[in-house]
């Protein structure tokens, strides 16, 4: 039986998981930095150079809302482009998202570990380009400022965590 997926970063670490953020550039919410009209939820730079968005969705109303957008997710550096929603909106993905997108469905089975399987392959951005190093090493540099964004996010809610449980312990 599938557990329900709803959040975005269910999502995301099914894509890291498919695609290895060990092997890959994987990061998420990019816009300034590398001069996107607009923000790519999720971009995969493959050792190649060669850069995919990924567009994650929720719901139907997210899917719905992303038909209008101006940008149509043109982008010179986007080799592909997928769509990635949890299994219960696929059939509402294939019906709305543009015909040149690929689709990844989310599903969390018996285990904890989101799956992350492609439905639709995507159609080969022809005029893309693969990265520059320059554009890379500011990945890189997203990257490395999520990660300490993170940390101290983290830090805060092991904090308050802490108090909670002293709270509790003194109360009894």
């Amino acid at each position: 039986m599938s557990e329900s997926i709803t959040h975005v970063g269910d999502i995301e670490l099914a894509i890291a998981h498919h695609y290895g953020w060990r092997n890959n550039i994987i990061v998420p919410n990019v816009y300034y930095g590398l001069g996107f009209s607009y923000e790519v939820d999720l971009l995969v730079v493959r050792k190649s150079g060669w850069a995919y968005e990924i567009e994650i969705k929720t719901n139907r109303a997210d899917l719905i809302a992303d038909l209008r957008k101006r940008h149509k997710h043109r982008n010179h550096r986007i080799k592909l482009l997928y769509f990635a929603v949890p299994i219960a909106l696929r059939a509402d993905a294939l019906e709305l998202i543009p015909a040149k997108a690929g689709l990844f469905v989310v599903d969390r089975s018996r285990s904890w570990v989101r799956q992350a399987q492609i439905e639709k392959t995507p159609e080969v951005n022809r005029s893309a380009r693969k990265l520059t190093t320059e554009e890379i090493q500011t990945l890189w540099r997203l990257s490395s400022l999520r990660i300490w964004s993170l940390k101290e996010a983290n830090y805060v809610l092991r904090r308050k965590l802490d108090r909670l449980k002293q709270n509790v312990s003194e109360a009894d």
